[in-house]
């Protein structure tokens, strides 16, 4: 182990380049995923475990307590009748967004990655606004849309481009309830509202014209080509 800044760090990798102490950070399996999930708000164990398929519950535990450790997340409980423990970001864990979404968008455009896989409620609000066509989004005006997703409720509210997104309930134009990855399908799938519906797979409650436009302004990015 090397000790550093009063922070212990697992690995060194001899290279004072950002790029190598943020892998020191946030490179162990995970990790990463653990911050994204974070990102809309303060999370229980149990409710990170559920959200991050196949991560058992002694490897969660480590790596909560290395990220509290590199001061990117921090625990606190909560009042009563509540009275349990959670974990959220710090400050400065907060700021991991725009890596993180630039690193997914990239990532998005390998021949490898697969549309049909798990997704998380947290990682579909995160591609809104890492996708989002900010441009065409300006050119609309402001409008709230809802998402529930099983227990898990997102309220995004669009304004001169930007999607801020937090987690609860509120008053919406336009309200989805259905999955994430059926989500998915719906905004970047293009996958029509009715014919969701007539599935099964949605309930839609609201404006439909506000929640089309919202729809049309995120893609995913194009496959890039492999010489």
């Amino acid at each position: 182990m090397t000790k550093r800044s009063g922070t212990t760090t697992k690995r060194w990798y001899d290279d004072a380049c950002g790029t190598a102490l943020a892998m020191e950070l946030v490179g162990e399996r995970w990790a990463l995923l653990i911050v994204r999930e974070l990102m809309f708000g303060a999370r229980r164990f149990g409710e990170l475990k559920a959200s991050l398929t196949g991560i058992s519950a002694n490897v969660l535990t480590q790596r909560l307590e290395g990220l509290e450790k590199a001061h990117i997340l921090k625990r606190r409980k909560l009042p009563p009748p509540a009275n349990v423990q959670v974990y959220e970001l710090t400050s400065w864990g907060y700021q991991a967004e725009d890596a993180i979404k630039v690193l997914g968008a990239w990532a998005a455009r390998s021949p490898e990655h697969d549309r049909t896989l798990p997704l998380s409620a947290a990682s579909m609000m995160l591609s809104l606004r890492t996708m989002i066509d900010a441009e065409k989004a300006r050119a609309l005006p402001p409008m709230t849309v809802g998402f529930a997703f099983g227990p898990e409720s997102f309220v995004a509210r669009l304004a001169d481009g930007a999607l801020p997104i937090v987690r609860g309930e509120g008053e919406t134009d336009a309200h989805f309830a259905t999955t994430a990855r059926f989500m998915a399908n719906i905004v970047y799938g293009k996958w029509p509202i009715e014919a969701a519906e007539a599935e099964g797979a949605l309930v839609f409650i609201g404006d439909r014209d506000k929640a089309r436009a919202f729809i049309d302004l995120f893609a995913l990015p194009p496959k890039a080509e492999v010489e």
